[in-house]
């Protein structure tokens, strides 16, 4: 018996990185998977090959600051496959990293609504789902950035949505276990996914901080990881291995941010 047998997980950003990753990974444990992402062309992709693999997927596009889409993305994955146990609110953005005085109101508004309203909004309509199966596991995307380490120049509006999805995490942990709902939160450091490409820098040289780390990174792998490695720590958060563990933060960067 597969870890997921039987198991329905809805996955944010489930096209591509860590996502992506996680989808794979729980489709072959034996959970059928709904991918909701920006990304037409690429989720299609993503579900067809799972379902070639001998998997069960859907794609649904969802823009996760957005109430209605959310709603109706969680809903198409409940009419398809009848019920929902496992929920990976995992997208996000890097968004515009730049001094604070020179980051714009609406260039923080988008970070904190994809990354943190985000993340709120999929708990939200997906509580009533898991409510009715009698519980199930939420595992949220974070970051070593703005709970381990503070270096990133200019990622004031990223680090504090990281911060604040793992004290959302802990609020729901602590809320969530009388349902027999476990939340916890995984916190990847360098992990080679496209995410970086998607970010954008204005004069982050100016409060650049200098610091000197030790030549040759001691951490596992000198801190640089896959998302099968994310994806793995999350297979475990969302099977019955870790059914006594919520409200935790797992650090998923083979110890590197400890240096910072």
């Amino acid at each position: 018996m597969k870890l997921l047998d039987g198991r329905v997980a809805f996955i944010t950003g489930g096209a591509s990185g860590i996502g992506e990753g996680a989808a794979r990974r729980f489709a072959q444990e034996g959970a059928k998977v709904c991918l909701a992402d920006m990304q037409p062309d690429v989720g299609e992709k993503v579900r067809a090959e799972i379902e070639k693999a001998k998997g069960e997927a859907l794609f649904v596009k969802c823009d996760v600051s957005q109430p209605t889409e959310v709603k109706q993305a969680i809903d198409a994955a409940v009419e398809r496959f009848g019920k929902l146990d496992i929920v990976f609110a995992n997208a996000g953005i890097n968004g515009m990293w730049a001094p604070i005085d020179e980051l714009q109101p609406d260039e923080w508004d988008k970070t904190i609504d994809i990354n943190l309203k985000g993340t709120y909004l999929t708990l939200h309509y997906a509580l009533p789902h898991l409510k009715a199966g009698g519980g199930g596991s939420v595992i949220i995307t974070s970051s070593v950035n703005g709970n381990r380490t503070f270096s990133s120049v200019g990622a004031a509006a990223y680090s504090t949505s990281k911060a604040g999805q793992v004290a959302f995490m802990k609020m729901a942990a602590l809320e969530l276990g009388r349902f027999n709902i476990r939340v916890n939160a995984v916190c990847p450091g360098a992990i080679h996914t496209n995410i970086g490409e998607r970010t954008y820098r204005r004069n982050t040289e100016e409060i650049a901080i200098n610091f000197e780390l030790p030549e040759g990174s001691p951490a596992l792998n000198e801190g640089q990881g896959e998302p099968i490695d994310v994806a793995d720590t999350c297979l475990f958060l969302a099977s019955d291995l870790s059914r006594h563990v919520s409200g935790v933060d797992i650090y998923v960067d083979g110890g590197a941010s400890l240096l910072r």
